[in-house]
């Protein structure tokens, strides 16, 4: 019984992390090229039951035991993967707005650290291309320093200002998207699991990617996961109450 209580525990703390996972989804519906998560859940290992001090077909501490079948003590998050399908393209009026078309990140400079983005809602801050939330948006030739002038970035990522070349948009692939780690405002971390691959996709200005986030997808699993917290309640109120009866009334007996 008390096993029961760890269980249906376990299955209210699993459903509450997942969650927090389904809400920062929903929160993030309209940032742009928001990559949704989503929990991969894992049981525990079946263990098997045997009786104690009756004959069977199973030596245990010296005697022999009868199965009374197999046990699952729940299930927790093994991990947090994310989605990268692509996202609907949402055209703007601003030529710094660039958006990916395919595979690929945005190689990004943020306190000297490399890191990666398809966020490409970029701004000009004294000549210097940037994000929005102030990293350094890189080329081949490192930050991307533009005069004034009338900008055009072409699909494979040439920037042009009064049509003379400036530098080329450093585009970042990876064999397995699932190495990255993600963090804040957008950005992905490399592991040491990450292996660039040449870029492929393509550029499309004055365009921006919008989230991946299926907002009644999201909704439906929220109302499920509620469900299955309210169920695992339950259980225990229900296991606490035969726990009660267990020891106030038959112990006495």
């Amino acid at each position: 019984m008390i096993r029961g209580l760890y269980t249906s525990a376990l299955g209210m703390i699993t459903q509450m992390q997942r969650m927090d996972i389904v809400t920062n989804n929903i929160a993030n519906v309209n940032t742009t090229a928001y990559k949704r998560d989503h929990v991969v859940s894992h049981a525990f290992s079946d263990q098997f039951l045997y009786r104690l001090n009756d004959p069977g077909i199973r030596m245990f501490r010296n005697q022999l035991q009868w199965p009374v079948g197999r046990i699952n003590p729940g299930v927790f998050v093994d991990d947090v993967f994310t989605a990268f399908t692509q996202g609907a393209l949402e055209q703007t009026v601003n030529s710094l707005d660039i958006a990916i078309f395919g595979q690929g990140f945005f190689t990004v400079n943020v306190n000297g650290e490399e890191l990666f983005t398809r966020d490409g809602s970029f701004t000009l801050f004294e000549g210097i291309l940037m994000t929005a939330t102030g990293g350094r948006v890189q080329g081949q030739n490192g930050d991307i320093i533009l005069p004034n002038g009338y900008i055009v970035i072409d699909e494979q990522g040439r920037i042009f200002v009064n049509d003379e070349y400036q530098d080329t948009l450093r585009m970042t692939m990876f064999t397995d998207l699932h190495s990255l780690r993600k963090l804040h405002d957008n950005f992905f971390r490399i592991t040491e699991h990450s292996e660039v691959m040449p870029f492929t996709g393509t550029l499309q200005q004055g365009f921006l990617e919008g989230s991946n986030v299926n907002i009644v997808a999201e909704m439906v699993q929220m109302i499920t996961l509620s469900r299955a917290y309210e169920t695992n309640a339950r259980m225990i109120t229900i296991q606490d109450g035969t726990l009660q009866h267990a020891v106030n009334d038959i112990a006495r007996r």
